[in-house]
């Protein structure tokens, strides 16, 4: 038995040094025939070594569609730091590339996904701004330009989040200044959003806190305005209806 297991596993390591061999001495048009049959079928993990060895023959016609494909390999897999990697390489060595456009845009999709929750540090949501704002500038006129334009706003969004939550912990923390200085620039915006509401509502109760009744009555009253049917303004209402 133990001959057998030894037998299967040298048969094993000999073909795969073969199929290595094979793959090595390959026909650059035949590595590309076989990755994209992998990459159209989803096999993206088998799709990536024969991109790769199409990437490495640097001086191939098929080189930038290889370095391409191989990036698309990763982000269809959800690998978005190793796709982003291999965008920025076409970019870098590849400029000129038909489709080029669409690595700059990949680029801020990249870095979308991987950006943490607005409770966490947002240095990924910054770079995903600046990858789309290049993107728009160096192709305006690209089809993808208005989903770069939705992907922006998703970012400038969850920034705003973090302000929010900024503030909430100051507020948790009875720092109320610090609070309010989150708050106050979510509202000076004058959106109609959850953190606009939010920070209206806190602020509020800040200043109810501090008996500062006069802009308890002003930043109460805007919520109340604003958001007329919410949990937050009937409270805050009711806050007010008992200092008058």
């Amino acid at each position: 038995m133990k001959k057998i297991l030894s037998l299967i596993i040298v048969l094993i390591i000999l073909f795969g040094c073969s199929s290595n061999k094979m793959s090595k001495i390959m026909p650059v048009e035949k590595k590309m025939e076989i990755a994209n049959d992998f990459f159209e079928k989803g096999k993206y993990n088998k799709a990536i070594p024969y991109f790769s060895e199409v990437v490495f023959e640097r001086n191939s016609i098929y080189t930038p569609t290889a370095q391409m494909k191989l990036a698309d390999c990763y982000f269809n897999q959800n690998k978005f730091t190793e796709a982003r990697f291999e965008y920025e390489e076409l970019i870098r060595l590849f400029s000129d590339y038909k489709d080029i456009g669409r690595a700059y845009f990949q680029l801020g999709i990249c870095y979308y996904n991987e950006s943490l929750s607005p409770h966490y540090t947002q240095e990924e949501t910054y770079k995903a701004i600046a990858a789309f704002e290049t993107f728009i500038e160096k192709f305006p006129f690209d089809k993808l330009k208005k989903d770069a334009i939705d992907y922006i706003q998703k970012c400038r969004y969850k920034l705003l989040m973090k302000k929010y939550y900024n503030g909430y912990a100051y507020y948790k923390l009875f720092d109320y200044s610090a609070a309010l200085m989150y708050f106050d620039e979510i509202i000076e915006l004058g959106n109609n959003n959850e953190p606009d509401r939010m920070s209206l509502y806190y602020a509020a109760k800040i200043y109810l806190e501090r008996e500062d009744i006069e802009n308890a009555k002003l930043t109460g009253q805007k919520l109340i305005n604003r958001y007329p049917q919410t949990d937050e303004a009937e409270k805050i209402a009711s806050e007010l209806e008992k200092i008058k």
